[in-house]
């Protein structure tokens, strides 16, 4: 990949931007994770959205793992701000600290208790997806063979996630579920880290109809930069990228892009992922091969990105508005 010159005025809205990246998926693991937030700090982000729990892992493991990653965000509190309201993102901005939140990429961590969901809400988690990849009590999966839609449970979830204050997630989520979903949301809704279908035909991808089901609550999808996701080469690049904000942006406009880069720190223990959950992972020619991680963006790579968008003709305030932005208004509109 060539790299691109930089200019200065990309240099100045990236700077005068308050960076959100709305998924890291911080996984239940070791690999890498001592070097991992240093480099979105000084790669200049202002939030980071860690995954504290997943379909995977069920009520107890999650537990340990949220309790083990505010117990790790103390023993950084020289340079991390722990974030619960979208204050505390600006907050952090005036400290000179990066903001860390919270979020569950799937609902088994409720343990079929949407009770549960207040108490994550106050254990910090300010976002929630239905399923992940497969189907679970609340909803379809976005690989299912079935498409099936919201459960009943799930539709009691969705409504206690508003109650809560908690942002609702629609990412790998089936297309039915999620459109169930949207349907019968008060509150802007969000795709975290999901791509657009019609230029990378993958089912984790989302289609048109979604996009503007989710814009129309004035929520937004954040784009991610996992190369599978991306392009048809499976090659992650900055211009790539903003193909996908191109699409969106004359779909929908731009008040409705967001960066959720997905970004996959711990590629040895991705590709042993992969390949121990085929289910999970279905349709092999859509995703490298098993034992390989794939290509990835990471939060160097943002820079870049910006400078793309600047070259396409965005102005200053749009730019500004995906790097951070939309997902600071939904998060002011919803947090509490």
């Amino acid at each position: 990949m060539a790299e691109l010159k930089i200019s200065t005025r990309a240099h100045t809205v990236y700077k005068n931007a308050i960076i959100c990246d709305l998924t890291l998926p911080w996984g239940n693991w070791e690999e890498n994770k001592d070097i991992t937030l240093p480099r979105y700090r000084d790669s200049g982000f202002g939030f980071v959205s860690l995954t504290v729990g997943l379909d995977r892992t069920g009520f107890e493991e999650t537990l340990q793992w949220v309790a083990k990653e505010r117990a790790r965000l103390r023993s950084f509190a020289d340079w991390v701000h722990f974030v619960e309201t979208a204050a505390d993102i600006r907050e952090a901005r005036k400290l000179g600290k990066l903001a860390v939140g919270f979020h569950f990429q799937g609902t088994n961590p409720l343990g079929g208790d949407i009770n549960m969901i207040t108490l994550y809400h106050k254990l910090g988690v300010r976002h929630m997806l239905l399923a992940y990849n497969q189907k679970n009590a609340m909803a379809d999966g976005c690989h299912e063979r079935t498409d099936e839609g919201l459960s009943r449970l799930g539709r009691r979830a969705v409504a206690e996630i508003e109650r809560c204050g908690m942002i609702l997630d629609c990412t790998h989520t089936g297309y039915r579920s999620s459109m169930d979903a949207i349907e019968m949301s008060t509150q802007p809704v969000m795709f975290s880290h999901s791509n657009v279908k019609t230029i990378r035909d993958h089912d984790r991808n989302i289609q048109d109809d979604q996009i503007k089901a989710a814009a129309k609550t004035g929520g937004l999808v954040g784009i991610t930069a996992v190369g599978h996701f991306l392009a048809d080469d499976m090659q992650a690049t900055p211009e790539a990228f903003v193909d996908h904000i191109d699409y969106i942006a004359e779909l929908v406009g731009t008040d409705h892009i967001g960066i959720g880069i997905d970004h996959v720190y711990y590629t040895s223990h991705k590709a042993q992922q992969r390949a121990a959950a085929k289910d999970s992972y279905p349709d092999a020619d859509k995703y490298p091969a098993r034992g390989d991680a794939g290509s990835f963006l990471g939060p160097e790579d943002l820079i870049a990105i910006t400078e793309v968008m600047v070259q396409r003709g965005y102005d200053d305030d749009d730019i500004e508005k995906i790097l951070g932005g939309n997902f600071l208004r939904v998060a002011e509109q919803i947090w509490n």
